[in-house]
């Protein structure tokens, strides 16, 4: 079957007139590989190979993916998208229209929901979070625990608003709104954990729009420091982060160093630590290690990679939700394992269904896995299921 970012490659590529020589060529790929990616026969599952196709066709990364996207309204969390969308607009309005709240009152709000955004419970987090944004911004402007206030916005912004709008496939642009009010709020807290926090969140923002250089640059002038466990936890994730770019950026000297720093650090914190919500330790180190050597095109190394970690060691059904996508991932480019990768889809997909019916990657995946077709019937019917769900034609 076609996938809908080859469909949308093949619509830019002949609504320009170009071949598919020229373009593969611009890409740095062969026009068969193109091809392949044009008919679903190959998935688009690395960052650097989108932006290099969108640099080639002079359109941005998300003409690519973002035509490619499930029609929203289909999941429960898709109906609290607009009532976010208004509050960001509230905020960068000045009339933000919520309640002037105690600090204490504010601090249980925001730990619940980013627990529950770990716990992949999106529906929930959409129905808190309007609300949440409202308050905190009118209780900032209220000058009351001004610094808390900061501290808690930065947090609920990057690990909340912004990881919320991108796990349900919202659009790029509106968790560009959440990522800028986190970097003001940094900005007028003056404090390194925080502007690293933030870092995070730009970066990840930057990544999406192929803006590799920028990351990198926004990571490197993070200083959290590694004075106290959560200094350490919040360094170890840019540093994964910038690992993650330097694959992209096809750096293999700096993405092995990133790696190992980040590495070095969680075992110094341990399992069971959460700093800031980021679940930062050994085991969730494994899974980026994967998530990086996928983007590196390295997908035996990531295959292995998940041998050695163990799952329920991870710290949030987020993770683990990763830990099987990223598995998935990497177990579908070997023709004898694809069986073995429709289950492991399967089980990120039961742990948190938006991460696998919104993800563009992942949709391209099982588009081709779909194509390619599977050895047992029960697969064959849990991957066309799969591909139903996530809004493919099967």
């Amino acid at each position: 079957m076609s996938s809908p970012i080859g469909n949308r490659l093949r619509e830019l590529r002949k609504a320009q007139g170009k071949s598919l020589a020229v373009i593969s060529g611009l890409a740095g790929i062969s026009p068969s590989y193109l091809s392949r990616l044009e008919s679903g026969d190959r998935a688009l599952d690395r960052r650097s190979l989108l932006v290099s196709l969108a640099n080639a066709l002079e359109v941005a990364p998300s003409e690519i993916t973002g035509a490619a996207a499930i029609t929203m309204g289909e999941l429960e969390e898709d109906h609290s998208l607009n009532q976010v969308r208004l509050a960001l607009l509230a905020i960068s309005m000045g009339d933000p229209r919520g309640e002037v709240l105690p600090l204490e009152a504010l601090m249980v709000r925001a730990s619940d929901l980013l627990a529950k955004q770990r716990e992949c419970d999106y529906a929930l987090v959409g129905t808190l979070l309007p609300q949440l944004i409202r308050d905190l911004h009118a209780s900032l402007d209220a000058r009351r625990d001004e610094r808390e206030i900061l501290r808690l916005l930065v947090a609920t912004h990057v690990q909340g608003t912004q990881a919320w709008l991108g796990d349900i496939g919202a659009s790029m642009d509106l968790a560009w709104q959440a990522v800028s009010l986190a970097q003001r709020a940094a900005e007028r807290l003056d404090e390194p954990l925080y502007g690293a926090v933030s870092a995070f969140g730009t970066s990840f923002g930057l990544i999406g729009a192929g803006g590799f250089d920028m990351a990198a640059r926004t990571l490197a002038d993070a200083a959290p420091g590694t004075a106290t466990l959560a200094d350490m936890q919040v360094s170890g994730m840019l540093s994964l982060t910038s690992s993650l770019v330097s694959a992209a950026q096809k750096d293999n000297t700096q993405r092995v160093a990133a790696l190992d720093y980040a590495a070095d650090l969680a075992a110094h914190v341990g399992e069971g630590n959460n700093a800031l919500w980021f679940g930062f330790g050994p085991s969730n180190v494994g899974v980026w290690r994967m998530s990086v050597a996928l983007e590196a095109g390295e997908h035996a190394d990531a295959v292995k990679i998940a041998e050695t970690v163990n799952p329920d060691a991870l710290p949030t059904p987020t993770r683990r939700s990763a830990y099987y996508r990223e598995y998935g991932r990497a177990l579908a480019r070997f023709p004898k394992r694809r069986d073995e990768a429709v289950l492991m889809l399967r089980q990120a997909e039961k742990i948190s269904p938006a991460r696998i019916h919104r993800h563009p990657f992942m949709r391209s995946i099982l588009a081709e896995l779909v194509a390619k077709g599977t050895k047992q019937a029960t697969i064959g019917r849990e991957l066309r299921g799969m591909a139903y769900r996530a809004g493919l034609r099967v």
